[in-house]
This record gives structure tokens, sequence and C-alpha cells, in this order.
């Protein structure tokens, strides 16, 4: 393999020759492998490599970005930025100021999933395959398996110099059942930090997936209308998520006077028990690093607390143009993407209440777990569980078919009215966005109680 600490230290003499407000660059190199299921085939099997890197300037604001996948002639990789910079640049930059750091992170050799070969992975999944296939009334399935190990180099010309790497693994599994022209469908997601063992030993899962989803074909639908719900941390973390979290995202409000307005720090977002936070320092976490892809160290972000907006998420960028802190939340998927703000581990803090507690009192209401899709506008979300129980007196029922969430989300956080004490983070999703999809993030909630909550059925 390329030696790309050794071009990182050269690299660093390079950027001093240039004339610019800002210079920065990231070298980095990977392997990833895929295996793909669709149905009983399969689809696909791979293993890659890459190597590369980019080059990102700012010269009177205007920024220049080159992205190459061959680390010769860097020099005028540099070049190049900063005249696109400099094409582009009318007014002052303006970037939040961050001290220079140079920090050698060690590699954890010990849970490589690349040193894995294919054919064991291969192995596991195909077993799991069987087990689907073995229930009746299956119509299809899809099996998708990933992970990947990455080293980077950072530096800028203030003198930081970074070296990180992580792994990843990630399998999403969806199992699809008909009868008599009834489809219905169950599935989960999982991941974690490179450790393959957890990809391993899910076969009671994988059928209990398989017999939900014929289940819910016989099941009932819930009557549309207004509801007490019960979400289930997977569903609630998906909510925090998606609903709120991309809301925090800066790159999105500073430009955006209704969202300035709307996202207004001080502002009672819901009650004094609501405490929602985004941070990568977790250990272990699919979303948590030392240092995002500025060379800003990850900081604990405290979004809403309680019930009132305390903070937003920053790029060095976005933090000096809204007069704020950064916190480390500029993150790109890989070399060919300028870093963007985005989420890390984002969650509701948990609080007393048992999951007893919270349906104990409730007569008629839904119970909604998992998910398995959603659209959010603005302040609008529409999300579907991907399984759902009815609570009558004060105790789970009956199974009913998977139900739709729909509101605003800021009606919906004032709505929420108990918070469980059962924090779980769910790490087998991918975030989107700005063409850079899936970054590997985390999300994660207690038990919530949420009155009042619009559900769509029959």
């Amino acid at each position: 393999m390329t030696d790309i600490a050794a071009i990182g230290h050269n690299l660093s003499e390079t950027l001093k020759k240039y004339s610019a407000d800002y210079i920065e660059a990231h070298l980095e190199e990977s392997q990833a492998s895929h295996i793909t299921y669709r149905g009983r085939e399969l689809e696909s099997v791979d293993q890659t490599t890459a190597i590369g890197g980019n080059v990102r300037a700012l010269v009177k604001g205007g920024w220049g970005f080159v992205s190459f996948n061959n680390l010769d002639d860097l020099s005028n990789r540099v070049e190049l930025a900063v005249k696109q910079a400099r094409l582009v640049g009318h007014e002052q930059s303006s970037l939040a100021q961050v001290a220079p750091i140079v920090d050698v992170l060690p590699i954890e050799t010990h849970r490589n999933p690349i040193t894995i070969p294919l054919t064991e992975k291969k192995k596991q999944l195909d077993e799991y395959l069987d087990i689907i296939w073995y229930t009746p009334q299956i119509q299809t399935s899809t099996i998708n398996y990933g992970d990947s190990q990455k080293k980077s180099v950072y530096l800028n010309s203030s003198g930081s110099y970074i070296e990180q790497a992580r792994t990843d693994t990630a399998l999403h599994l969806v199992v699809v059942a008909t009868k008599g022209g009834e489809v219905q469908q169950a599935g989960f997601s999982l991941g974690s930090r490179g450790d393959f063992s957890l990809i391993q030993g899910l076969h009671q899962q994988v059928a209990e997936t398989a017999q939900r989803a014929v289940a819910l074909l016989s099941a009932p639908q819930v009557k549309g209308g207004e509801y007490t719900v019960v979400l289930d941390p997977i569903l609630a973390g998906v909510f925090v998520h998606e609903a709120f979290g991309h809301l925090s995202e800066s790159d999105f409000i500073y430009e955006n006077e209704r969202l300035l307005q709307i996202m207004t720090l001080g502002k009672e977002f819901g009650s004094a028990e609501l405490n929602i936070i985004d941070t990568a320092t977790i250990p272990e976490l699919r979303g948590s690093y030392k240092y995002d892809d500025e060379g800003v160290p990850a900081s604990k972000t405290y979004l809403i607390r309680e019930g009132k907006l305390v903070g937003r998420l920053h790029s060095r960028e976005t933090a000096a143009k809204m007069n704020e802190k950064p916190t480390g939340n500029a993150r790109a998927i890989n070399y060919r993407h300028p870093p963007i703000v985005r989420m890390t581990n984002t969650y509701i803090e948990p609080r007393s209440a048992s999951f007893t507690d919270i349906i104990g009192d409730i007569e008629e209401g839904v119970y909604a777990k998992n998910w398995y899709g959603g659209t959010t506008s603005m302040e609008m979300f529409t999300f579907s569980a991907g399984e759902a129980y009815m609570i009558r007196h004060g105790k789970l029922a009956e199974m009913v078919r998977p139900v739709v969430l729909t509101g605003n989300v800021f009606t919906t956080l004032k709505n929420i009215d108990a918070i469980g004490n059962d924090l779980e983070m769910n790490q087998g999703g991918g975030c989107g966005k700005g063409a850079q999809s899936p970054l590997p993030v985390s999300n994660g909630s207690p038990h919530i109680r949420i009155r009042h909550c619009l559900v769509g059925g029959r």
C-alpha cells in the first residue's frame, strides 16, 4: 500500500508555498467488501481498494475543491484549488478559530473485517437466506452486507496534521411475504465499528423477522385517527435524527430566513424532561471519531436542554457565520467530497420512567416499533413503523399492520409527556445528504410517549 503518511508530511510543506486564506488536504486509502442477495440469488459480491485525496482552498470567502485518485504531482492539485477559489471569492473569508492539532491515532488491527475471507462472510449470509426461504409465503427478500477500513491523513495550512483510521460493518435484511394479493414486509438493520461477530449468530432474529412478515398478512389494520403513541428506541431514534436532527445542521439554517426564525436559541420546544444530544465522543458507535474532517475535536452538543433549544451543529464556516463555536460536525463520506455539516450519534437522553409506567395509563393507544421508511419536509414528517401493537387498558394487546405517523416535529416534541429509562442506540442505518450516502451514524432514544399523534389507517 502507498505510504500516505509520508506523502502527507511532504504535502504539509507544499501548502506553505501557496497564498490563500486557508488550505486543507485529505489523503485516504480504503478497502471495502460488499455482498448482496436479491430473492434466492446472489446478486453481487466484491472486494475493492481505493486511494485518493482532495485539496480545499479558501480565498476571499470562495472555496476551491479538487479531488483526485492519483497521489502524484500534488503541488499542481493545490495550485488548481487555489485558482478555483480566487475565481469565486469576492468577500471576506470567515472560519471559526481552532488551534492546530498534531496527532497520530493508532490503528485497531484486531478488529478489521476486511481480513475475514469473503467465503466466510458469504457462508454466514447463506445460512440466513436458507432460514428466510424455509418460511412459507415468502415472496422475496434482500440482504445487503458491507464492511470497510479507511485510513486517512488530514493537514491544513494552520499546522494541523492528523492520522486516523476507522472500520465499519453493516447488515440490512428485509423479508417480503404475500397472500391473496396482500403484501407485507419485515426487516432489521445493524452495524458496528468493524466487529464482525455482531453479524454472526442472528439465526433466531432472522427466523422471527420472516415469521413476522407472514403474521402481518393476517393482522388487522388500525383505524386512522389521533392516538397516544409509544415509540420504541429504534423508531424514536429515527424520529429525532430525521425530523429534528437535520434541522439542527447549520448549513440548512443560516441561509434560510424562515428556519432561522423557527430555530431560535432559547425557544421552548418541549417539556423540561426533554434533552436531545449529538456527540461523536461515545466509544464504539458508528458515528464516533476523535476529530472531524476539518481537524476539529469531537464534542458533546446539547441541541435541546430541559425543553429549550440551546445548540446546533457546525462546521468551522457555519460557526463563524453564526458567531457560535464549532462543534466538530464537518464530515465527508470519502475523499471525493468536501466536508459538510452532518450528525454523528444523535439521541434523546433517558429519564426515569419504565416501559410499564409509560403504557400503564393508556386506555387505547398504539405501540410503534422499528421503521422502514419516511419523508421529512422542513418541520413536517411522515414515518412508517416496521411493526405495531395496540395498547389497551395499560397493556400491550394484538399486533396490527405497521402504522404511518404524520405530524409537525415541533408540535410532536411538545407532546412528548413520558421518557423512558432504557436508552438504546441503533447502529444499522446510514445518513444521506448532499449526494453523500450512506454516512455511518447512530441514533437512539429510550421509549417515549407522545400524546395526540396522528396515525394513518383504514
